[in-house]
């Protein structure tokens, strides 16, 4: 029987505009099996896991859980964790690192500045300091959440930490099961689904550099669905490359009948003060199909169609 994933790449359904949103990504190190939701249910405390989903709920903050490639033998013992936060938006991105034996030290994080940028509650919290080590590189392996993800993102991870890849970790949940496997790479927050190993070592190597590669990339998790597939267009028009080079500044409904598809206008800016005007449609991805191996439910899974992109000259923008 086919997988999700599978399916999803014999059509060709694009991958623009498919990350999952978070301006900031918490990412605790916790070792053994993860269930379908793993914060709760794992070897990590449910009730903290709890406590920690409603601590980030509405703030901006992602919470997973990650850990080593290879076996996932948990001995019980209280072991010394690696915590990372990583705040995305372009202007400030940054990446933090700490260690702790006791992940409860998480809720003295003020969650909320934390979604705002300001890391100076993760060190407090977690003697956190600047990771001044390689990019992280995330690979979903949730295979209670979907096969996918166990059957194709597994052996990625596992033949990028056996090469000598630096900064690779398996990953609770990236969102996008059907384009497994999926990979996030921080500190930039982008996204990319049907991840090749040659793949992930060359978005690395950009990110040293302070470049992104398009290949694969499904969007910036700094920015909504809308915005991530309009920087990415935007991008691809221009032959812009550099991380932070470009900005979401708005998003605006556009307005239709109530029958019609959801349609958004996004103004990207850039540093150096040029403007674009993206015109983005939601559209369906046909034929119906299950969109997650753990169902049998048949659906049409959005996409984001870039229709259009403008440069705006000055007299639109003062308009």
């Amino acid at each position: 029987m086919s997988t999700c994933a599978t399916v999803s790449r014999d059509l060709d359904e694009p991958v623009p505009g498919t990350a999952a949103t978070a301006t900031t990504w918490l990412l605790l190190e916790q070792s053994g099996p993860w269930g379908p939701r793993a914060l709760t249910s794992s070897h990590l405390d449910p009730a903290l896991g709890r406590a920690l989903e409603g601590a980030a709920q509405g703030t901006g903050v992602r919470v997973a859980l990650i850990r080593r490639p290879g076996r996932h033998a948990d001995p019980g013992t209280t072991a010394v964790r690696r915590v990372y936060a990583a705040h995305t938006l372009p202007g400030d991105p940054w990446l933090r690192s700490a260690t702790t034996t006791d992940p409860r030290e998480l809720l003295g994080v003020d969650f909320a500045a934390l979604g705002r940028g300001d890391h100076r509650t993760f060190d407090r919290a977690l003697d956190g300091r600047a990771h001044t080590g390689d990019p992280l590189a995330l690979v979903c392996t949730n295979g209670r959440r979907d096969r996918c993800c166990a059957l194709l993102g597994r052996p990625l991870a596992a033949e990028l930490a056996t090469s000598g890849v630096p900064g690779v970790w398996e990953v609770t949940h990236l969102g996008g099961h059907r384009f497994a496997p999926t990979v996030l790479v921080l500190p930039y927050g982008y996204a990319y689904g049907r991840a090749q190993a040659h793949t992930v070592k060359e978005v690395l190597h950009g990110v040293q550099e302070g470049r992104i590669v398009l290949e694969g990339c499904r969007g910036s998790s700094a920015w909504e669905r809308p915005g991530q597939a309009a920087e990415l267009a935007v991008r691809r028009a221009t032959g812009e490359d550099t991380a932070g080079a470009l900005s979401v500044v708005r998003t605006e409904d556009v307005l239709r009948a109530d029958d019609a598809a959801p349609r958004w206008e996004v103004t990207v800016a850039h540093v150096d003060g040029r403007h674009w005007r993206v015109l983005v449609a939601q559209g369906a991805s046909l034929p119906p199909r299950p969109e997650s191996c753990g169902t049998s439910v048949l659906g049409a899974p959005a996409r984001m169609d870039v229709l259009a992109v403008r440069a705006l000259t000055a007299t639109a923008l003062a308009g």
